[in-house]
């Protein structure tokens, strides 16, 4: 052998001792794959193996309700009584699904918009009541409603079909991954996620360059899909539009003069992104880019984000770190001003409309309970609320699932 070949021999075992060196001293977490979006190479999100039930709450999440509950203990009896009240509850309950689902801006025309929402929060709630009670007259009833859907729809049409798409394919989720993985049979759950598959999952998986509170809801139905159809590529897809998107919707002083830009926003100047911010040219810790349009929306934008955020914990890899100081400071800025603080002239133009809704408890949960950070008036407007309700689009229930839950 020439002297060459044994030196590029040794070479090539010296780097392959080098190599076997790093391997083994990287830490676990880097067993997780990576993927490359654009030009970076990012960690991969989803899990090797799928936690169910893992959309929105997991099974000790729902083991420490049924504890409180039954102890009669509060906030929790109290919010179940509520839940147990409404429609959505109902053991008579009617499913009315259509084939096309078309919804218009502002849901004109409304052909199937409000019934396949509240038929998907239905469903949630007969899911949880089933876990709560140990009732299986609440499971069949989320079952046939959930049939009852995958059964005839086929699609969703007009202007706003990507948003009900979200808000829809948000509730049904976290209402299959209860009943499929808590109670005994449910012989059409195959059929049910071919129709998340193929009718929810192309709306929303690309995102949308709309309003920020659009492509939240989108990618929550997103991932909510990926977790249940156990999709690791659809699943990293939603979260890497998480990643692009949260830094767009809530600012930061951190983040310079302007707020940053989601990724194939088009934005491109300085009043391209002050018009997209409702005109906002003041910008401040915690303001959303819809803060200025109304609290409402925004709120919609903070529970989506914190839904996404809390189905990836469930799942194994927490985005709670990622977006902490951005999330704490919207609810807490946003919590202020309903809570009745003067609103400056700076901040639109001194006015702020509606109000937020029953969308605080996951974060707050999230940030003051587990990860310990002060929210004074997040806290104070949280426990003014309580019981949260329903906005009867895709938020439900919260108090009773989230409330000062450890889990």
């Amino acid at each position: 052998m020439r002297t060459g070949s044994i030196g590029r021999g040794l070479g090539l075992a010296t780097a392959l001792a080098a190599l076997l060196v790093a391997v083994l001293a990287a830490p676990a977490s880097a067993g997780r794959p990576t993927a490359s979006v654009g030009a970076t190479t990012v960690e991969a999100a989803a899990p090797a193996s799928f936690t169910h039930p893992g959309v929105l709450v997991s099974r000790p999440q729902l083991d420490f309700v049924r504890s409180k509950v039954q102890a009669g203990a509060q906030p929790w009896k109290s919010a179940y009584d509520q839940m147990l009240a409404s429609k959505y509850a109902s053991l008579t309950r009617t499913a009315t699904p259509r084939a096309v689902v078309e919804c218009g801006s502002y849901s004109n025309p409304n052909y199937g918009c409000t019934d396949e929402r509240e038929d998907a929060i239905a469903a949630y709630t007969l899911a949880l009541a089933w876990y709560i009670t140990q009732d299986s007259r609440y499971a069949q009833k989320s079952i046939e409603i959930m049939d009852a859907w995958s059964a005839v729809i086929q699609d969703h049409t007009n202007s706003n079909a990507p948003l009900q798409t979200g808000w829809a394919g948000s509730s049904w989720p976290r209402a299959a991954e209860i009943i499929k993985y808590t109670y005994s049979s449910w012989p059409n759950s195959g059929r049910f996620a071919t129709m998340l598959r193929n009718v929810y999952l192309p709306k929303v998986i690309n995102g949308s360059n709309s309003n920020g509170n659009w492509e939240l809801s989108m990618t929550e139905a997103a991932i909510g899909i990926a977790v249940f159809l156990e999709d690791r590529s659809a699943y990293d897809k939603a979260v890497t539009k998480f990643r692009g998107r949260v830094p767009a919707y809530i600012y930061l002083a951190s983040d310079g003069a302007l707020p940053k830009t989601a990724p194939g926003s088009g934005l491109d100047t300085r009043d391209e992104i002050i018009n997209y911010w409702q005109g906002q040219s003041t910008f401040m810790d915690g303001l959303s880019q819809e803060t200025c349009r109304d609290l409402t929306h925004t709120g919609y934008g903070l529970s989506a984000i914190s839904h996404i955020a809390e189905t990836s914990r469930i799942q194994g890899q927490d985005l709670y770190p990622e977006i902490a100081d951005r999330l704490r400071h919207a609810l807490g800025l946003h919590a202020k001003y309903q809570l009745g603080t003067a609103v400056p002239s700076s901040l639109c133009g001194g006015t702020l409309k509606d109000n937020l809704g029953p969308v605080t408890e996951v974060g707050f949960n999230a940030l003051h309970n587990r990860m310990g950070i002060a929210m004074t008036n997040t806290q104070t407007l949280t426990e003014q609320q309580r019981p949260a309700g329903s906005n009867n689009l895709f938020v439900a229930w919260e108090t009773l699932t989230h409330a000062n839950n450890p889990n």
